[in-house]
């Protein structure tokens, strides 16, 4: 059998002027449209590259630009997956992303990735009512909804107060949960900015997403019933994987 045959049977057209990583992207993105799932997993790049005749290099160019375009996440260890519909995240006085994320029938999880105590920048001293070089708890954490990353976080909470809120995070990854347990499980947001940026290397590793991909900043601060701050935030969602919903 000819070359020619050989790329007939892959569903590959020779001399075309279209590459051949760009055709697979048109099979693939035709296929998630009509016959693939949000979450279904696609068969591994050995497997395409032996369906379309190519090597692995040329399968894994098509996975990127299908990347790049939020249709599918590649996770690593894991294999690539067909991107989820967005899920609708409201802003309003009450935020608690497990809250949302049960509302819509998906499971969520939180990750503690680390925490160290720090000196308040004039920002966070602003921000969280207190002086510049006031001790601070900072704190990261990544959150999923059904396995697949959503957001990832950095918290700052004042000192002494919150002492050890870590620990408890740590066995409970809820912050709603934590902040019960020290009185203050009754927090409403107090003020909200959303901004939108390229999500950095660090940021684009955590959340699975293609480099260049957007993220949406969403910068807030959470005040007790006394209206005294608590935690001022600054979380990064995947564009791609949630819409902002203001609440008034």
């Amino acid at each position: 059998m000819d070359q020619r045959s050989d790329r007939d049977m892959t569903g590959l057209e020779a001399g075309n002027g279209v590459t051949a990583w760009r055709q697979i992207a048109d099979r693939l993105r035709e296929e998630i449209g009509h016959s693939r799932r949000a979450g279904d997993r696609l068969p591994t790049e050995a497997a395409l590259a032996g369906r379309f005749g190519v090597n692995r290099h040329t399968v894994r160019r098509a996975l990127t630009a299908l990347a790049e375009e939020g249709l599918v996440r590649a996770s690593r260890g894991s294999g690539t997956f067909v991107e989820e519909p967005r899920l609708a995240y409201p802003i309003g006085a009450r935020t608690r992303f497990s809250e949302i994320v049960s509302a819509f029938g998906r499971v969520p999880a939180g990750h503690l990735l680390g925490a160290e105590e720090i000196a308040a920048d004039a920002e966070a001293a602003d921000a969280l009512a207190v002086a510049p070089g006031a001790p601070l708890l900072a704190l990261r954490s990544l959150h999923r909804a059904d396995g697949v990353p959503i957001s990832c976080a950095d918290h700052l909470l004042p000192l002494p107060r919150f002492a050890g809120f870590d620990a408890v995070l740590a066995g409970n990854p809820a912050l709603s949960a934590a902040f019960e347990r020290y009185g203050a499980g009754d927090y409403r947001r107090a003020r909200t900015r959303v901004t939108a940026r390229t999500a950095l290397p660090s940021e684009a590793e955590l959340l699975e997403l293609a480099a260049g991909r957007i993220v949406l900043v969403v910068d807030s601060v959470n005040v007790d019933r006394g209206g005294t701050p608590i935690q001022a935030t600054s979380a990064k969602f995947a564009a791609d994987r949630v819409e902002i919903v203001v609440e008034t």
